[in-house]
């Protein structure tokens, strides 16, 4: 662990963010930067991610939104960003596309039974929920969830599923969280220029349907 670097990083992404930002978007951008240290001291978050957070904090916040990160939600659940606007609640997962080694030869099955898995747990948390990824990923987001629940149809629920329990069984998920859950927005982040873009998902889909088509993934 190395606090002065870790500090020294989010130091410098958090004056990249507050650039011509007003002093109240300035106070809730450097909380969230204080948090992100109090967690790396306790081992709790990595660089890399950390940034990530930062940078998608600071877009909801200058949307209006109260942000918080790594909130426990339950128990066992606990979201990246955590963000509220009046009677509104906003969670916000990051994915990377990092998969563990136990998984190197089912990598892709790995991916989405995440994705559907973290939509269907998180989404039933919040008003909204959004999936972002650095602009160099791409999200293999199953169809399914951008149906209304009234057009997903039995044997899609099922497979999404049978997909989730082959790698998520503590505690599995259940076929009405599959059936209610709900995405709104993905975002993507760029690093480099430290600003993430909000695409609704459908318009994610047409961005990216012909390069899961080109890799052949059922979704």
């Amino acid at each position: 662990m190395d606090i002065e670097k870790f500090t020294e990083d989010v130091y410098t992404i958090t004056e990249k963010l507050n650039a011509d930002q007003s002093p109240e978007i300035k106070l809730k951008i450097n909380f969230v930067r204080e948090r992100l240290i109090e967690l790396y001291q306790k081992n709790l978050v990595k660089i890399n991610h950390s940034v990530l957070e930062i940078i998608c904090a600071s877009n909801l916040i200058a949307q209006g939104y109260t942000v918080d990160i790594e909130k426990h939600l339950s128990d066992i659940l606990v979201c990246d960003v955590f963000a509220t606007k009046g009677d509104g609640t906003f969670i916000m997962e990051i994915e990377t596309g990092f998969t563990p080694p136990d998984h190197a030869l089912d990598t892709i099955d790995y991916y989405i039974a995440r994705i559907a898995s973290k939509i269907a747990r998180y989404s039933q948390y919040c008003s909204k929920f959004a999936l972002a990824t650095p602009v160099v990923g791409i999200l293999p987001i199953p169809k399914l969830f951008l149906k209304p629940p009234s057009k997903r149809k039995k044997d899609e629920i099922q497979k999404i599923k049978d997909l989730a329990d082959r790698f998520y069984k503590n505690p599995p998920i259940q076929l009405d969280d599959i059936l209610n859950a709900r995405l709104h927005s993905v975002y993507l982040i760029n690093i480099d220029k430290c600003f993430a873009k909000q695409l609704d998902p459908y318009t994610y889909l047409e961005l990216t349907e012909k390069l899961h088509e080109a890799s052949e993934l059922d979704l």
